[in-house]
């Protein structure tokens, strides 16, 4: 692979989707099974991810969920943001529904990013962005499986739509990018790795990202908690932020 050939956006895919390979890898193996292989499919893939990304981008900021946070990152202007795997018991279960998550944040703004659904075979990318599908006559709200947002409930309710519950951050948010879903509301606590790529990648798609109370989503932070996420079309977003401003 060739340096010089390899912008960020290139790279951030090229990352996404050689770890999701190598974690498909590691599971088929049949060598390491139930939460012993969630463990080591994200120390595998991470990495390799911190290995390449120290490689290719020596002078750029670091944040994983998978390697120790240091303040080193907080003086750069360019920080990448990884999750090595996002929805590791998805994965451990080998079902679909988990992602990889590769990101470049610039200036505190998710800019750049890849979101790899191995389980699919698909790579969504802020540098060849896709129509979007036609909406559903009834809202889709993609929710988790075990723990939907109790905001996404009601306003599901409000819109008169229908609740998806699907596994990870990523495979929630390229459910709305792919046209599988309308909507995705969380307010359960995230943190920065978890939504990075994904609304890198939703912003490029032309879909409204904000909190919930329709601020900007801000990265690199010294406190990486973020509290909630709003991706969804931008037909739907003013009457989803009234809709939240009211039960919240």
């Amino acid at each position: 692979m060739n340096e010089e050939r390899l912008d960020d956006a290139a790279l951030a895919a090229a990352l996404a989707e050689a770890a999701g390979k190598i974690l498909l890898d590691v599971r088929s193996s049949g060598l390491i099974e139930g939460k012993a292989l969630g463990r080591a499919g994200d120390e595998t893939a991470n990495q390799f991810l911190v290995h390449a990304l120290r490689q290719r981008r020596p002078d750029d900021g670091l944040l994983s969920e998978e390697s120790k946070d240091t303040e080193e990152r907080l003086a750069k202007d360019r920080v990448w943001i990884i999750d090595p795997v996002d929805g590791t018991r998805e994965y451990g279960e080998a079902r679909s529904d988990w992602a990889v998550h590769v990101a470049l944040a610039m200036g505190g703004k998710p800019a750049i990013g890849a979101v790899a659904l191995p389980g699919l075979d698909c790579v969504l990318r802020t540098d060849t962005p896709q129509a979007l599908p036609e909406m559903a006559e009834k809202p889709r709200l993609v929710v988790s499986r075990t723990r939907p947002a109790k905001e996404a409930v009601e306003v599901s309710k409000r819109l008169g739509g229908e609740l998806v519950e699907m596994g990870s951050a990523g495979a929630k948010a390229m459910a709305v990018v792919r046209g599988e879903a309308e909507i995705y509301l969380h307010s359960g606590g995230q943190y920065e790795w978890d939504s990075c790529a994904p609304a890198a990648v939703a912003l490029a798609h032309g879909l409204h990202v904000s909190r919930i109370d329709g601020s900007p989503l801000i990265y690199n932070q010294r406190d990486t908690y973020m509290p909630d996420l709003l991706i969804c079309r931008k037909e739907l977003a003013d009457e989803v932020l009234s809709l939240v401003a009211e039960l919240v």
